[in-house]
């Protein structure tokens, strides 16, 4: 692993303590080129993680808070007519920028989530028939209060599936908080600076592409596809894996195994990262919140990579 990315994680484990497999796989959500959601009780520090990834990165952030009341032009932007000029001059929206903290995403109404779903797919949203393109790298951090709270809408299947990957930081164990309690009435606060920005933009983005380009063998695809295909011949998951979720499960195993010191993938990778890629897909929309990981293991113990 390169020097600079165990900086990044040493840092980030410093900001989220006792969290370190799920702090791995959100750096792995960033490294494929995807969009996270984190699902959780409030309080856990989804929003600490989200504003600590940026920071670390050198990314810019914004937060947009989604409320019952929050229309798509105040996400994405709105044309203003510029008197002067005589034309309209668009004024752009807190989306635009590489890192975007969707804050209690299930809060809006479906009609703001849906605005979401060109800028995660394309990286550019469409306002009044003009495309604006998005900055690069572009993520999206959704997080997502449990279904049963009040005041919330489910996401469509449709969203769910744009998410490449879905964690939960859950109660961190009793030393961990014991930890945070301690720092947090300390005279010194934890040190920042040591691990902020450790990596610009451009070396961010360099891997990435190493990412893109870690091996992944036949046996390895044959593998992933069969795992996909058993979500789709077995009826005891109603929800089965896309192609879109084929190429997440891939993109997400390869950055895991970078972020591992390989240029290559194994089994091991995809069932590391297999819960967080599959288990939101494989439950779709209509189900409580859960963090078992059931059905993805399910998955996982019907298939044998061996006879792939």
């Amino acid at each position: 692993m390169q020097p600079d990315l165990t900086q990044a994680l040493d840092y980030l484990d410093s900001q989220i303590i006792g969290k370190q497999h799920q702090i791995k796989l959100a750096v792995t959500c960033l490294l494929a080129n995807g969009h996270l959601l984190i699902e959780d009780l409030p309080g856990m520090g989804k929003t600490t993680l989200s504003h600590a990834l940026a920071t670390v990165f050198g990314l810019q952030f914004s937060r947009i808070q989604f409320t019952s009341d929050l229309l798509p032009a105040d996400m994405l932007g709105v044309n203003i007519y510029n008197t002067a000029k005589t034309q309209f001059d668009f004024h752009k929206g807190p989306i635009f920028s590489q890192v975007v903290l969707a804050d209690e995403i299930n809060r809006a109404s479906p009609k703001t989530q849906s605005a979401l779903l060109e800028a995660m797919e394309e990286n550019q949203v469409t306002v009044d028939g003009s495309t604006h393109p998005l900055p690069t790298p572009f993520f999206v951090i959704a997080t997502q209060n449990p279904s049963y709270q009040t005041g919330t809408y489910p996401l469509p299947e449709s969203q769910l599936d744009r998410f490449l990957m879905r964690i939960s930081l859950g109660y961190p164990d009793l030393d961990a908080e014991k930890r945070m309690l301690k720092e947090s009435i300390s005279s010194s606060a934890p040190a920042t600076s040591k691990g902020a920005a450790a990596l610009s933009t451009g070396q961010l983005q360099d891997i990435q592409r190493l990412a893109s380009q870690v091996h992944v063998s036949e046996p390895i695809l044959d593998y992933l596809l069969k795992l996909v295909n058993q979500s789709r011949d077995n009826s005891e998951f109603p929800y089965p894996l896309s192609p879109r979720a084929s190429k997440s499960l891939m993109r997400a195993a390869q950055a895991w195994a970078l972020l591992h010191n390989r240029d290559f993938v194994l089994p091991e990778d995809i069932q590391a990262i297999f819960t967080s890629v599959a288990e939101h897909r494989l439950r779709g929309s209509q189900t409580d919140y859960r963090d078992d990981g059931l059905l993805s293991q399910r998955l996982l113990d019907i298939t044998d990579p061996l006879a792939a």
